[in-house]
């Protein structure tokens, strides 16, 4: 059960119409179109210099928000600030640690603690992913899986459907019989074809001990989720059980083989849309959506289905599409698990600073809905995961949106939630290499979140 149920809709707390220099939306055929026409420029193009053309559209310069601007903060901000400077060198959290907390209203930084360091994001990596598959493919976009027949072959062809289920697997094989038995035939082999995506391969910052726990090698075609070595076989062979379950006999043990130009198409399942998928994937913070969600992004924007293809189309979509600052910006998969991944607090904050402008909605409107809330059961910030739940933090239960990420070594948490004088802040917060407890670490995060909200005041 979602325990949000009794808290405001998430998408009221869009600040829509606040805004200054709003332009019109771009429909999301523009936006793919004008993504791959960005991308085909090199790295080094003065399109990735100087101030971008979306700060100069919000009215900002080069130096970004700063409260040096010389902006008065009111009293219920100069009460969280204060709290900030001290509660942020709780030595739980190491001295490895920084943090920004943003006005979604004014633009304003209200507060900066080495918010420009790069340090280990873990998972709010997913953050930047998210954002970049949803610009490049659309949030009504489809993943499709096929099967195709062919000198006496049934083969199914992952589309890079991360969601796709044994239920669905088995509407295909029900198809694919009555289509066989049509045609008098009672045997058939079978084989998958993954090779929408290449083999298999490491990212920089993973070792072999990921596997498959953490993550799966990373195919075009799964069942279920299941975290196994080779997930594309393991597709087939619960497909073909569903054929022999339904009186097919499958000749032999299931191959791996690219389908052929003239197979007959025979059944199709499209996954839910992308805008679903990204809200699981950020929900629960599932690795393998967010691994083929990087390479799916790549192909849509023209790029290989390699993390270096992936991890480049989510630069440029940031930096160009976005105007978000890449100083000190570096990843390396779309999950976070990368131990090689450095993304400072400040770029954290853009992103999720995204969230709350109305014209950015109905395209990432997804990671919003999709960010846990504190308490809520199921997600990462759920009171199983022992988050929110101590003395200082559990008054901001139900309050705060924020994206979680752990690895050992690194924690962050990073989100909205709503001040003590009513206006929504965006946050971020890293630690990376404290010696505490890693649930002592989460707790004194929390505790900062709880800060932001203002209730523990």
């Amino acid at each position: 059960m979602n325990d949000i149920t009794a808290e405001t809709p998430v998408h009221s707390f869009v600040p829509g119409g606040r805004r200054r220099h709003r332009k019109a939306k771009q429909s999301s055929t523009g936006v793919r179109r004008a993504i791959v026409l960005a991308l085909a420029l090199p790295v080094t193009s003065a399109a990735l210099a100087g101030p971008s053309a979306f700060a100069a559209e919000k009215g900002i310069g080069t130096t970004a928000k700063d409260t040096a601007s010389g902006r008065t903060l009111d009293a219920d901000d100069q009460q969280m600030v204060a709290n900030l400077e001290t509660r942020v060198l709780d030595q739980r959290l190491g001295s490895e640690v920084s943090g920004v907390v943003l006005d979604s209203e004014s633009d304003a930084t209200l507060w900066d603690h080495n918010g420009a360091t790069a340090l280990m994001p873990a998972s709010n990596t997913k953050l930047a992913t998210a954002t970049a598959a949803l610009t490049v493919l659309g949030p009504n976009h489809k993943f499709t899986t096929k099967v195709v027949y062919g000198n006496g072959t049934l083969t199914v062809v992952g589309g890079g459907d991360r969601t796709l289920t044994s239920a669905d697997l088995a509407e295909l094989a029900k198809t694919a019989v009555a289509g066989l038995k049509a045609a008098g035939l009672t045997s058939v082999k079978v084989a998958v074809d993954d090779s929408l995506f290449g083999e298999p391969t490491l990212a920089n910052g993973w070792n072999t001990g990921y596997y498959p726990d953490s993550v799966a090698p990373v195919r075009a075609l799964v069942v279920d989720g299941h975290g196994v070595q080779d997930t594309s076989i393991d597709a087939g062979q619960v497909f073909a059980q569903q054929l022999t379950a339904a009186g097919v006999t499958v000749d032999g043990a299931v191959t791996r083989a690219e389908a052929s130009p003239g197979d007959v198409p025979v059944a199709r399942h499209q996954s839910a849309a992308l805008s679903e998928i990204v809200h699981k994937m950020i929900k629960v913070s599932d690795n393998n959506i967010a691994e083929t969600l990087l390479r799916m992004t790549a192909l849509g924007a023209g790029r290989p289905a390699t993390f270096e293809g992936g991890t480049e189309v989510v630069r440029q979509v940031l930096s160009l599409r976005y105007g978000v600052s890449l100083d000190n910006f570096e990843i390396h998969d779309g999950s976070g698990l990368s131990r090689a991944n450095r993304i400072p607090a400040a770029t954290l904050a853009e992103i999720l600073e995204l969230l709350t402008e109305s014209r950015y909605s109905r395209t990432l409107g997804s990671i919003l809905d999709g960010l846990p809330v504190s308490g809520e059961a199921g997600s990462t910030l759920g009171p199983e995961w022992g988050r929110f739940d101590d003395v200082n933090s559990k008054c901001a239960v139900g309050k705060v949106h924020a994206k979680t990420g752990t690895l050992t070594g690194a924690i962050a948490l990073s989100g909205l939630t709503q001040g003590k004088d009513g206006k929504w802040k965006v946050f971020s917060f890293i630690e990376n290499n404290s010696t505490a407890n890693p649930n002592d670490i989460k707790d004194a995060m929390d505790g900062l979140a709880a800060t932001v909200n203002g209730c523990w005041a």
